[in-house]
């Protein structure tokens, strides 16, 4: 199963709260995760608070085009998630 976001709301500094199509939600602080050269900027609250949620790609994303995975943001809530292969019809 592929996570499908639905849902953030910016909460301050650098949390967000997070709703996924399966009823999965939850608040998360990104703080740790902004490092490297397309999420240093980030770092400026002001800017992180220009977050939006792209819904062709159910995710969140920056005008800087910094943006996370899905899934990287539904292990944030969910730990022990791991993205399975769709298996290929008529596989033994």
């Amino acid at each position: 199963m592929l996570p499908k976001l639905l849902e953030v709301k910016y909460k301050g500094e650098y949390r967000l709260w997070l709703r996924f199509s399966d009823g999965v939600e939850g608040e998360v602080d990104f703080e740790k995760e902004l490092w490297g050269e397309v999420f240093q900027p980030l770092k400026d609250k002001a800017r992180f608070a220009e977050l939006s949620l792209d819904k062709e790609l159910e995710t969140i994303v920056w005008p800087n085009g910094a943006d996370f995975a899905p899934e990287f943001l539904y292990q944030q809530l969910c730990p022990n998630y791991e993205l399975k292969p769709t298996p290929k019809s008529g596989a033994a």
